[in-house]
């Protein structure tokens, strides 16, 4: 398998099968692309465009992804080894991560409508002021998640394990539209 080091991609068209260390990605386009089986480690993704890309046994290890677009992604088909995903300033709109690890993840001003997080490990993740529209969370774990600058989420206290998870009074509304009640 071929080895990438510190490598500084721009506008890259197709990425070569292979492993990417420590590597920085600006304005690159690889939407509707194939990436299956190629790894990154401790790479940085900057206004990327990686919308539909087949990431089938892809690594993802120590990943920052900034002002990136990452709709229909299906993290679930990830090689699950270390995953470890950062989301800053995204849309990741429509996109998959049932029964993924990802375990102190950070959502920052990111657009997460219409993802699935069924059967996933949320535990100490951050959403900082996140748009959860639409967001599916059945039998996931959330505790410690904070949801505190979080909107639009809709969370059944029943089907989802909430320990010392954080919610501001202005969310609680979406802890509770499953129990048919009128908050004033």
């Amino acid at each position: 398998m071929k080895l990438f080091h510190q490598q500084h991609f721009d506008r890259s068209s197709i990425l070569q099968k292979g492993e990417y260390e420590a590597c920085t990605f600006n304005n690159c386009d690889f939407s509707d692309q194939s990436l299956k089986e190629i790894s990154f480690i401790s790479c940085e993704f900057t206004d990327c465009n990686l919308s539909n890309a087949q990431i089938h046994n892809t690594s993802f290890q120590d990943i920052l992804f900034t002002r990136c677009k990452l709709m229909g992604l299906r993290f679930d088909l990830c090689n699950p080894f270390s995953l470890e995903l950062h989301f800053k300033d995204c849309t990741l709109d429509f996109s998959s991560f049932t029964k993924c690890n990802l375990k102190n993840t950070k959502f920052v001003k990111t657009s997460l409508v219409g993802i699935d997080f069924t059967e996933s490990n949320l535990t100490g993740i951050y959403f900082d002021e996140c748009n959860l529209l639409n967001t599916i969370f059945y039998q996931t774990l959330l505790d410690r998640s904070d949801f505190t600058s979080a909107v639009n989420f809709n969370i059944n206290p029943e089907q989802n394990k909430l320990k010392k998870t954080k919610f501001s009074t202005n969310g609680l509304k979406g802890l509770l539209t499953g129990y048919d009640i009128i908050i004033k």
